[in-house]
C-alpha cells in the first residue's frame, strides 16, 4: 500500500491486525507530501509511479491506495492499467458512514484535493442511502500529523475553525476522509461533541482487502507470520521514528524509495 506520508499507517495497522499472515509493503511518499494542496494531475502521476513500483519492485499481489487524495485523482486509471486488484479507501469509508447514521445527516472532511474532486459525494450517492451530506476541506491537519503534533492548543484552534460548518449542520456521523485524520480523532471528537460518531475508513478498507484476496484465492495460510517492509521517499530515519510512534513495533526499520528518473 502507499500514501503521501504517515496517514496510511492507520490502514496498515488495521490490515496487519486483521491479516497477520500477509506480507505488507508500505511506501510513504514523504519526499513529496502533502498531496492535498497539489494539482490532481501531479498526484495522479505520483500514484502511477508508486503503484507500479509496488507491483514491479516488490511483486505485490494487490495494491491498496491508502490515500484519499490519490484515490480521488487516479483510482480509475490505476484499475485500468495495473495487472493486480486495486483497493481504495473512499468507497469503504462511504459505506461505513451511511451505515452509521441514525438521523440521515452525515459529513465528511478531507484534504482540499479530495474535497474538490467530488469523490466522496459520488461514493455516498452510489450507496443509494437517503442521507444529507455536508463536506469540508481541512487544510493544515495533514501537516500537523506529519510533524507528529496530534494534540495541543494549535491543533484545537484550527479544528474549531475548520469544523464549524460541520457542527452547524447538526450531523450525527462524520467520516474522516483522509487517512491522516484518525491520528487527530481525540481533538476532532472534542470539537464535534459526544453525539457525533467518527468513522474511519481504515478498518473498512482492511475488511475489503480480506474480502478481495479471499474472493480471488490469494490469502496466505493463517499459520504463517507476515513480513512487513516500510519504505519512504524522504528521510528514512525520521519516517522510522515517527512511524513507529504512530503504527507500533512492527515499524522498526525503513528503506529508501526514489521516484523513477524522468
Amino acid at each position: 500500500m502507499f500514501d503521501s506520508g504517515f496517514g496510511g499507517l492507520t490502514v496498515a495497522r488495521a490490515t496487519i491486525d486483521l491479516l497477520p499472515a500477509e506480507d505488507l509493503v508500505y511506501i510513504g511518499d514523504t519526499g513529496r507530501y502533502p498531496y492535498g494542496s497539489k494539482p490532481l494531475e501531479d498526484v495522479r502521476e505520483y500514484a502511477h509511479e508508486l503503484a507500479w513500483s509496488l507491483v514491479r519492485d516488490y511483486e505485490a499481489k494487490a495494491v491498496v491506495v491508502a490515500c484519499n487524495t490519490a484515490t480521488a485523482a487516479g483510482l480509475d486509471d490505476l484499475r485500468r492499467e495495473l495487472p493486480v486488484p486495486i483497493i481504495d479507501v473512499i468507497a469503504p469509508g462511504a459505506r461505513a458512514l451511511v451505515q452509521t447514521t441514525q438521523t440521515g445527516r452525515v459529513a465528511v472532511i478531507g484534504t482540499v484535493g479530495t474535497m474538490a474532486s467530488g469523490a466522496y459525494v459520488r461514493a455516498v450517492v452510489d450507496t443509494g442511502a437517503p442521507v444529507s451530506l455536508t463536506s469540508a476541506a481541512c487544510p493544515g491537519f495533514v501537516e500537523f500529523v506529519e510533524r507528529g503534533q496530534t494534540s495541543g492548543d494549535e491543533v484545537m484552534v484550527l479544528a474549531e475553525r475548520l469544523l464549524a460548518p460541520i457542527r452547524d449542520a447538526d450531523v450525527d456521523a462524520l467520516l474522516l476522509g483522509c487517512t491522516h485524520y484518525p491520528f487527530l480523532a481525540r481533538t476532532i471528537s472534542d470539537v464535534m461533541g459526544g453525539d457525533v460518531t467518527l468513522v474511519s475508513s481504515a478498518d473498512e478498507t482492511a475488511f475489503e482487502v480480506m474480502h478481495r484476496l479471499g474472493e480471488l484465492g490469494l490469502l496466505r495460510d493463517a499459520d504463517r507470520i507476515g513480513r512487513h517492509r516500510f519504505v519512504s521517499s524522504g528521510d528514512v530515519e525520521v519516517f522510522r521514528e515517527l512511524g513507529a510512534q504512530l503504527l507500533g513495533p512492527e515499524l522498526d526499520h525503513t528503506e529508501s524509495w526514489r521516484p523513477p528518473a524522468g
